[in-house]
């Protein structure tokens, strides 16, 4: 499985959830400028739970566009460390994109998104159909059978739970069957209890009796 890499410009945007990003094969990177005094709780909450898979780079000197340069500086450290991962720059700042764009014509994955749930293994995923052989490679878990694999489903489970806000599902036998709706009716039972699970597991779902609530990332 290809690692993952996420560089996220916080003076930028200021992420609040890394819950999509949970995965063993995603490492965090959060850049702090020197104005960056106060972090959202549940962001520091989530980079402990990382451990050695999340880390703080901390600019401590003023200068125009000090921190992009480097986030460009690590990101070229990190591709010629390992040219074979995908690498995903979080910032609204176009001014990457040149920069992503020469490392893709050289075979290097890199893309910038504006957020977290934007990130291309995460909205190619929802806009497409459960169709593995439509679906990007980037970020994505290999499937077999021409069926995605569990990961898969979870991340359009999620994506799909986000999008939904107020009208999620509130029973754990509402919750299946809107995942079983989601991933597709030809699914077994076993494929839906099997992602059902890991999203409690992973603390994207919260059971209570025969209530459901929800622990998801906030729409930017």
């Amino acid at each position: 499985m290809k690692t993952n890499y996420v560089l996220l410009d916080y003076e930028n945007v200021q992420v609040k959830s890394l819950a999509l990003l949970k995965g063993e094969d995603f490492r965090v990177q959060v850049f702090l400028g020197p104005k960056n005094l106060k972090l959202h709780r549940e962001l520091v909450f989530a980079m402990q739970e990382f451990g050695d898979r999340g880390k703080y780079i901390v600019l401590e000197a003023h200068g125009s566009n000090a921190l992009d340069f480097h986030i460009a500086y690590y990101l070229g450290v990190l591709a010629a460390a390992d040219p074979t991962g995908n690498f995903h720059v979080i910032s609204k700042d176009k001014g990457f994109d040149p920069l992503l764009q020469h490392l893709k014509a050289r075979g290097v994955s890199s893309a910038r998104s504006a957020s977290i749930e934007a990130m291309p293994c995460f909205s190619q995923v929802a806009a497409s159909t459960i169709d593995s052989n439509r679906a990007s490679d980037e970020c994505k878990p290999k499937s077999t059978g021409g069926r995605l694999s569990v990961d898969d489903m979870i991340k359009v489970a999620v994506d799909d739970l986000i999008r939904r806000k107020a009208a999620r599902p509130r029973t754990p036998k509402t919750l299946r069957s809107t995942i079983h709706a989601r991933c597709g009716k030809q699914l077994p039972a076993a494929d839906i209890d099997a992602v059902y699970e890991a999203l409690v597991k992973r603390g994207y779902v919260k059971v209570d009796g025969a209530k459901v609530t929800y622990s998801l990332p906030a729409p930017e």
